[in-house]
């Protein structure tokens, strides 16, 4: 039943985001704003999707604590999930990604509308200027920034492996940092095709006020979202022991009874 959910989901999801993607093709004309607000409801509309098929609720914890106006927001990434599912939580958000993307037929285009931050990976030192040179065109007109600071995703319970460019952009934007804990690389894990059924929990923590020095900053960032996401991912293995009798231990790699 689960491999069964899991591809019907798969194939429900991928016609989805093409279908919506032609679909929106003719906001490409439209302010920039409009375009956001479609892709801010596809997002929505796929929630309904993974809940209604594949059995995977989400749950947003700290929303209260997410700041207006500019911002920085350091997420966890573990699933291709968190790519679309924080959107709808914030008025006007930004993702940083990879420039190769902005090539894409379709999404590059739609991306390049909604006015995202491209990063050129294979810059260098130069990279990480530009970024931060085009992070603060996008924070002056009070938009967030969003950001994964490991750069890709990492299974639960993986070794952090967080990058300097999220300093960087810290000390260029001078602007709060919003970190984000989660779990929902146990229900939708990368690189596979299973969807488990069960709750992902999103936690907005306190945010990071400006101004600190970059590695008190990292140092900071890192044990925030990593002590929030610790205590996630036994939520998580908790609810799949209750509902099958075992409990996805994917931070060791490992399954406990």
């Amino acid at each position: 039943m689960l491999i069964l959910r899991s591809l019907v989901f798969n194939a429900a999801f991928y016609t989805n985001i093409i279908v919506w993607m032609v679909a929106g093709l003719p906001l490409l004309l439209l302010p920039r704003k409009v375009l956001l607000r479609y892709v801010q409801l596809w997002a929505r509309a796929t929630l309904w999707l993974l809940r209604n098929v594949a059995g995977i609720r989400a749950e947003f914890r700290g929303v209260e604590k997410i700041p207006p106006g500019r911002l920085l927001v350091a997420a966890k990434h573990q699933s291709l999930w968190e790519t679309f599912a924080l959107l709808p939580a914030f008025d006007d958000p930004a993702f940083v990604l990879k420039r190769e993307l902005m090539w894409l037929p379709l999404f590059g285009w739609l991306a390049w509308k909604a006015d995202m931050v491209s990063v050129n990976r294979g810059a260098g030192s130069r990279a990480l200027s530009d970024m931060n040179a085009r992070a603060r065109e996008v924070a002056a007109e009070g938009r967030q920034i969003l950001i994964f600071p490991e750069g890709t995703r990492r299974a639960p319970g993986a070794e952090p492996a967080y990058k300097f460019g999220i300093a960087h952009l810290y000390g260029s934007l001078d602007v709060p940092c919003l970190p984000v804990a989660l779990n929902s690389g146990v229900f939708w894990p990368r690189r596979r095709f299973i969807r488990r059924p069960g709750t992902v929990v999103v936690e907005f923590l306190d945010p990071i006020p400006p101004g600190l020095p970059r590695d008190v900053f990292m140092r900071e960032l890192e044990n925030r979202i990593e002590g929030a996401c610790a205590r996630l991912l036994q939520e998580a293995d908790a609810e799949l022991a209750a509902a099958g009798g075992v409990a996805s231990s994917a931070r060791t790699g490992r399954t406990a009874a």
